[in-house]
């Protein structure tokens, strides 16, 4: 079942006032993750998947393993699409990618040589199978708020309420979630 923009989008939206602000319709939000061989290429081979719908992408970060602490730590960050084509079709879009780098799934929260997650699409909501948006967790995982809130501070998760930056504040003392910012890939 998806649920677009409805008629409380224009409330939400003034209530948040100069607070922050909920995605546009046509904005979407991946996050990246890579933990073993040439994890700067690897990155770069995904985020070159998404061709001219690619907008902007964060600062990366280097972050400690989550769930399988036993792995190499990651470089990860978040990159904004424009994006009207659905959440299946864009889903689709970073299964394709992941398996033309080669990503085999294994272990869950396990190493792996790219991991693309739709974060978000638009101000809507999406239950699907296999499919949830937002992406379940993102108020618990400093590897994708650092990054994001870096890019968009004042971006409303819908259905979360506060803005990017305050949600990246209230994870920062979340034990076992070391991150650092990258100088470069």
């Amino acid at each position: 079942m998806r649920a677009g923009q409805n008629d409380e989008t224009p409330r939400q939206e003034a209530a948040l006032g100069s607070a922050g602000r909920l995605p546009r319709n046509d904005e979407a939000w991946i996050g990246f993750g890579s933990n073993l061989g040439d994890r700067s290429a690897n990155i770069s081979r995904a985020l070159a998947g998404f061709g001219d719908d690619l907008e902007r992408v964060s600062p990366i970060y280097e972050t400690a393993p989550w769930g399988v602490l036993d792995q190499p730590w990651f470089l990860n960050g978040v990159a904004c699409l424009r994006w009207t084509r659905g959440a299946t079709t864009l889903l689709a879009r970073c299964l394709e990618i992941e398996e033309r780098l080669g990503r085999v799934r294994g272990e869950r929260f396990g190493p792996r040589i790219i991991d693309l997650d739709v974060l978000v699409l638009g101000s809507g909501v999406v239950a699907e199978k296999g499919l949830r948006v937002p992406h379940p967790g993102i108020a618990g995982r400093r590897s994708v708020l650092e990054p994001w809130a870096d890019l968009c501070p004042d971006l409303v998760v819908p259905g979360m309420g506060l803005p990017l930056a305050l949600l990246r504040e209230s994870a920062r003392f979340l034990p076992g979630q070391d991150v650092r910012l990258c100088d470069g890939i």
